[in-house]
């Protein structure tokens, strides 16, 4: 029996902790998966479950969805972390699982961040899940397209949680100024424009929100009736920095980048300045930005106007020359300009067509009148025999076949209309009505 100690009181746990919900009606969030009716909620209420993983950010109730599990299903319960366990761990488990298995008793394994363990050791699960030794249900922060290995992903299915929504987690902080599990024994003055206050830093985490309500109430002030109480002040000192959501090596950082520049795209400056805000806030490299900016600059701008890509590098040096945080009204007029740039993506539907005929058509040779002939042997083999130099004609143009014969007819570039592009796509039109003209 485990000896109990002072230390033992629920009173000591964290507030998240005390009010972590065990049944499905006390559950706050995931109404999608968890509603009357929805998928699964008739799982875990018909004993059905079978592998899933549980994907989404910190503080939804990922953990606390698996605890449900454990409490309604018929089965054997183990809870494993991903961070502390390895390969034998992971065997010595599997085998109990097997033994319960041949007495008819189905065993749940619970890991937590199971994005945390690498291929050998996702790959140790795999047998057991297979043949049905074990249930897993596997909880992850990061996409499971990219983290967890394809053949034990094709035997899970996975349910996207949701960040919370700021009414829930006023619900849930209401909640636990009344439970007694919470701080219902205490007399809290708070104003709810605070708790929605709380509701919003906690950017749909319900143990974020739940952790700064606990520590507003230890530094609110005492009065000599025994009762708390939460001034303005002491909320902004509580909730005055938070660290922003980004991991430069994760799926957010792809996401940020991609908001970035479909803003541009869309010619949404303000959004485009945002997403640049939070990628420059959370510590990204300003030179990864100018890049990405600098791509942007030819691949959705292009010739509809040629002085972005300009603009572009010029941001790149300046982010090089001076750095962060100087450098972010740089990367801020580039953006802005892209936003606001007349667009064409036809310098990308060039190449990307081109590219596609370069890479079926590895071995067209290059037509002999477009040929260097340093040696006489190349002259004899008609080597540059009927180059025609451009300059020698009034027009400087000619009407010389470039194109290897299988792809004569070829058109990679189409210029639109928008901006300065108008005025190449005109260009373009004039030099292939000269070439029509003056066909042999």
């Amino acid at each position: 029996m485990e000896q109990l100690s002072l230390f033992n009181h629920t009173e000591t746990q964290p507030l998240a902790a005390r009010l972590r919900p065990e049944s499905l009606e006390d559950f706050v969030g995931q109404k999608h998966l968890l509603g009357e009716g929805k998928v699964l909620r008739r799982l875990i209420e018909g004993d059905h479950i079978s592998s899933m993983i549980f994907w989404g950010p910190p503080g939804v109730g990922k953990t606390t969805l698996a605890s449900i599990i454990a409490s309604r299903t018929k089965s054997s319960f183990i809870n494993f972390s991903a961070v502390t366990s390895g390969i034998k761990e992971i065997r010595t488990v599997m085998e109990q699982a097997e033994e319960n298995r041949h007495f008819g008793t189905r065993t749940i394994v619970f890991v937590d961040e199971i994005h945390r363990f690498n291929k050998a050791q996702q790959d140790a699960f795999l047998p057991f899940v297979e043949k049905g030794s074990i249930i897993l249900i596997g909880a992850t922060t990061e996409n499971p397209s990219f983290e967890i290995n394809g053949a034990l992903l094709s035997r899970c299915k996975v349910f996207v949680l949701q960040a919370l929504k700021t009414e829930e987690l006023v619900e849930l902080l209401n909640h636990a100024l009344t439970s007694p599990k919470g701080l219902g024994n205490q007399q809290i003055q708070i104003e709810p424009d605070m708790l929605e206050q709380i509701a919003n830093f906690a950017n749909g985490d319900a143990r974020s929100a739940l952790s700064t309500l606990e520590m507003v109430v230890l530094n609110g002030d005492l009065g000599s009736d025994g009762n708390i109480r939460v001034t303005g002040e002491t909320l902004e000192q509580c909730i005055s920095k938070k660290s922003l959501l980004y991991d430069k090596k994760g799926e957010e950082h792809y996401n940020l980048i991609s908001a970035l520049h479909k803003s541009m795209r869309n010619s949404d400056p303000d959004a485009a300045v945002y997403w640049l805000a939070r990628m420059l806030e959370a510590g990204e490299d300003p030179l990864y930005i100018a890049r990405r900016v600098t791509r942007f600059a030819s691949e959705d701008v292009g010739l509809a106007d040629p002085q972005a890509l300009q603009i572009a590098i010029a941001a790149y040096q300046a982010c090089h020359f001076i750095g962060m945080p100087e450098c972010s009204v740089h990367l801020t007029e580039a953006v802005t300009y892209m936003s606001l740039a007349p667009k064409s993506n036809a310098l990308y539907v060039a190449y990307e067509t081109a590219k596609k005929d370069a890479q079926e058509q590895l071995a067209e040779p290059v037509p002999l009148v477009i040929r260097n002939a340093p040696t006489s042997l190349m002259e004899e083999l008609n080597y540059g025999k009927g180059y025609q130099y451009a300059h020698d004609s009034a027009a400087h143009l000619t009407n010389m076949q470039c194109l290897p014969d299988s792809l004569m007819e070829r058109e990679y570039y189409r210029p639109t209309k928008q901006g300065e592009e108008g005025k190449y796509k005109a260009r373009l039109e004039e030099i292939k009505r000269w070439k029509d003209e003056h066909k042999e």
